[in-house]
């Protein structure tokens, strides 16, 4: 919702008569966060019910992270604006307060991107890499409580 509230003010700096509704649609990769995202279905787990819903006409736009975004879009859709791209550096977060490399070997080192996982293990192969899903509060939340 936070690049929602980004899209809103901008186009409200743009429009200032603009008047904006925000619709949350929950999808796939929303309602399930234990699963991986490979196994939920890959590309489009956070985009297909909101394609749907702009397809019927049930909503005038929508606001993703391009990541999320499969490279081939529906028939009847396109991509109408890409905002800068912001601050693209991971964080972090160590219940030990050590950085990356100081971590001790077999570590547990949460993400929810194969990406991540990838850069992980040719930097620390002896590193333990499990899956880590959710937005950020509720991926610090699994965190404290070494749920994941």
């Amino acid at each position: 919702m936070a690049q929602t509230e980004i899209i809103i003010s901008r186009l409200g700096a743009a429009h200032p008569q603009l008047f904006v509704q925000t619709k949350h649609i929950s999808t796939a990769g929303d309602r399930d966060q234990r699963t991986s995202l490979a196994q939920i279905g890959g590309r489009g787990v956070f985009v297909k019910e909101i394609e749907r819903s702009l397809l019927a006409g049930e909503i005038d736009l929508a606001v993703h992270s391009l990541k999320d975004v499969p490279t081939i879009l529906p028939e009847g859709l396109s991509i109408g604006a890409v905002l800068p791209r912001e601050d693209a550096r991971d964080a972090l977060i160590s219940r030990l307060g050590l950085p990356l490399e100081k971590l001790p070997a077999g570590a547990r080192v949460g993400t929810g991107s194969l990406r991540r996982a990838a850069q992980l293990r040719a930097f620390r192969l002896e590193l333990q890499i499990v899956g880590l899903r959710g937005n950020v509060d509720s991926r610090l939340r699994k965190e404290a409580t070494d749920s994941y």
